[in-house]
């Protein structure tokens, strides 16, 4: 957390507000050309395949809008965090999905209407047709991935199968492309219909290919990442130290994380999300994990000296996010690690920490978190056990308030195990700390 005279927002739009206005004028303004293209070239055979195209068309608006949410555009990742797009790509997913099938279910109505026909065999007849075969695939394996998104099922499958099955999307948005090239006529029903059709597509797709593709095989190309040193920090914890060429030039702040792969040490495609818990400073980038994987349980046998690739840096865990000049950083457990970086990057300022384990031992870099700490004048608050002072548990709003009493004043940071972040985060607005002043993430890709 960089120096607060150089980071406090006070009367000014804040980043993220920013990049949801952004975003949701390109949300209306494609909508709008939606309609517009829809009334004036949208009629169908009957009224039935008229309503299907409307669907069918805001499926396809659907489909573009969620690749840009998974593309990992720096410009969003930084004022919104990869966290919270995680979870509108979720939601428009499972919108896409009910789009999807009432589009289907309209076009077989709407035909055996027409045919006088039953809708089973209508079906029948038109799987025989390319265009529409096309749809059919792409609609069953949207099906398929909205499947195995749904809570029941997503917890049983590892996160590899379930991140394989679910780049079958990929297959998917081919398929309905080339299904809406045979069948739309709306988007070729003029000049600027189809260049806007075009650019949109286009667009959508080179967005993912350089968030997702070029900009991370250009980056670890430029900086050559290797890992320096791998340091136990505890019997379960380690720390693994990655050095590389032009490190100055990597725009990473505190706070963020990166997508790990050790090709020396599991399989290319076998990636985990880290924090960085140090600030980058130019010279090296260090994550410390904890064993509660395979992957970051076998870290400690990474070889010193093999390559690293190394996706990001992502997340909006920073000070961009800064408007008061005190701060509460709240960690729980290996959550200390962002917390920890933002306080080296601490130069002054009121900083309080409240770091919650189930004892000291359990405690992730407690000694350095103490020394920046204490060298920056703020309060460290390591809270163990199952409650707080007076049998009350320290993130209830009256256990806040009574470790920090200014926190309505003080920007606050959460990083923590899911249960704890969303008690943090009621207890919060119970106790009426201003929306703008709260910033947390949730990690995970899924």
């Amino acid at each position: 957390m960089a120096a607060a005279s150089s980071t406090v927002r006070t009367g000014t739009v804040l980043p993220v507000d920013a990049a949801r206005r952004a975003m949701w004028a390109f949300v209306i303004a494609n909508v709008v050309i939606v309609e517009a293209l829809f009334l004036s070239a949208g009629s169908g055979k009957n009224e039935v395949l008229t309503v299907a195209k409307f669907f069918g068309l805001h499926a396809a608006l659907l489909m573009l809008f969620q690749l840009l949410l998974v593309a990992r555009l720096p410009w969003l990742d930084r004022r919104i965090g990869m966290d919270r797009l995680t979870v509108w790509h979720r939601w428009v997913g499972f919108t896409l999905l009910w789009t999807v099938l009432t589009h289907a279910t309209l076009v077989v109505l709407g035909y055996a209407t027409l045919d006088d026909a039953s809708m089973g065999r209508t079906f029948v007849a038109l799987s025989g047709v390319p265009a529409s075969l096309l749809g059919i695939l792409a609609a069953t394996v949207i099906v398929v991935i909205a499947a195995i998104s749904t809570r029941p099922l997503r917890r049983r499958l590892r996160y590899e199968v379930w991140h394989g099955l679910h780049l079958l999307l990929y297959v998917a948005l081919g398929l309905s492309f080339v299904h809406q090239l045979q069948e739309t006529t709306t988007f070729t029903s003029s000049a600027f219909a189809t260049a806007y059709w075009w650019i949109l597509w286009l667009f959508a797709f080179g967005a993912l290919l350089t968030g997702r593709l070029v900009m991370p095989l250009w980056r670890n190309a430029y900086h050559r990442f290797r890992v320096s040193a791998v340091v136990p920090e505890s019997a379960n914890v380690v720390s693994v130290y990655v050095t590389g060429r032009h490190l100055d030039k990597l725009p990473a702040r505190a706070g963020q994380f990166c997508v790990w792969r050790f090709p020396g040490h599991h399989h290319w495609w076998l990636a985990n999300p880290f924090s960085l818990s140090a600030a980058p400073g130019g010279q090296g980038l260090r994550l410390t994990a904890k064993a509660v994987g395979s992957g970051s349980a076998g870290l400690r046998n990474v070889p010193v000296g093999s390559r690293a690739f190394v996706e990001g840096p992502y997340g909006a865990f920073t000070s961009l996010h800064r408007t008061r000049p005190g701060a509460l950083l709240i960690a729980g457990g290996v959550g200390i690690t962002p917390v920890r970086a933002m306080l080296e990057e601490q130069a002054t300022g009121d900083v309080v920490v409240l770091y919650r384990v189930r004892s000291e031992a359990d405690a992730v870099l407690l000694n350095e978190v103490r020394e920046l700490v204490a060298l920056r004048g703020g309060r460290l608050h390591l809270l163990t056990g199952r409650t707080g002072e007076g049998g009350v548990p320290p993130f209830d709003p009256s256990g806040l308030h009574r470790l920090v009493p200014d926190i309505t004043e003080r920007d606050v940071y959460v990083c923590g195990p899911p249960a704890m972040t969303t008690a943090v985060l009621s207890s919060l607005r119970d106790l009426r700390v201003p929306a703008r002043q709260v910033h947390a993430e949730r990690f995970g890709l899924a």
